[in-house]
């Protein structure tokens, strides 16, 4: 087991009032996996993502990934086991504007203990897998939405997380490029990476091995 939520419940407080944004939420995930969350505007994806991503905080219930508590384990050990299992890819892409095309990709790189050497090779790679490599001492300013969405992707990618987790990855692509990053997910899925998408595309979910249904901040499936 990777990772699971036991009755997780997540709320703002407007005028006195809760407001759910997840109500007692259950979910376990496999290694290895590829999941699609699909479910209306506000029933509580996004929420989710952050919760797993540890992102986020929730107000009550249970969450364990690979075994341990997450909510009882110190900050910077949450932080690390967050730097060295997941990769995140947002909507937004959450690129560093100062930094070049180059740069950002090889920022999860500098918080692990690899060599200059090794992280220009992987850097590499991913340039190569993207064919971006002619915009790697470009800007993010200087790039298309779908440019600078294949440059999250890439950076998501590049320290080979176990876990990948997608807000809509390909909102803001043409669908040929959408496709691709379809595909790629699909194979570093064969190749034991666990994935879980938000999408509210049927064609992407059909890629993941498994849908799950919010609403209303509750998981409907079960």
């Amino acid at each position: 087991m990777l990772l699971q939520l036991n009755n997780i419940f997540k709320w703002v407080k407007s005028g006195g009032n809760r407001i759910f944004l997840l109500k007692d939420l259950d979910l376990s995930v496999n290694e290895g996996e590829f999941i699609s969350v699909m479910g209306p505007s506000g029933s509580g994806k996004t929420t989710l993502l952050n919760i797993i991503g540890m992102l986020d905080d929730f107000n009550e219930g249970e969450y364990k990934f690979l075994n341990e508590s997450v909510h009882n384990l110190k900050e910077k050990h949450r932080a690390n086991l967050y730097k060295e299992y997941i990769g995140f890819v947002f909507q937004a892409y959450h690129l560093i504007d100062e930094l070049t095309v180059y740069e950002n990709i090889e920022t999860p790189l500098l918080y692990k203990n690899y060599k200059s050497s090794e992280r220009k090779a992987m850097v590499a790679d991913m340039l190569d897998r993207f064919n971006i490599v002619g915009k790697k001492d470009l800007f993010p300013a200087q790039l298309s939405g779908g440019q600078q969405q294949l440059v999250g992707v890439a950076r998501a990618l590049v320290s080979n997380p176990k876990l990948i987790l997608a807000d809509e990855p390909t909102g803001n692509l043409n669908s040929k490029q959408g496709e691709e990053i379809m595909e790629i997910f699909k194979q570093l899925n064969k190749d034991g990476v666990t994935i879980i998408q938000v999408t509210h595309s049927e064609r992407n979910a059909a890629y993941g091995s498994r849908v799950i249904h919010l609403l209303d901040g509750r998981n409907s499936n079960n």
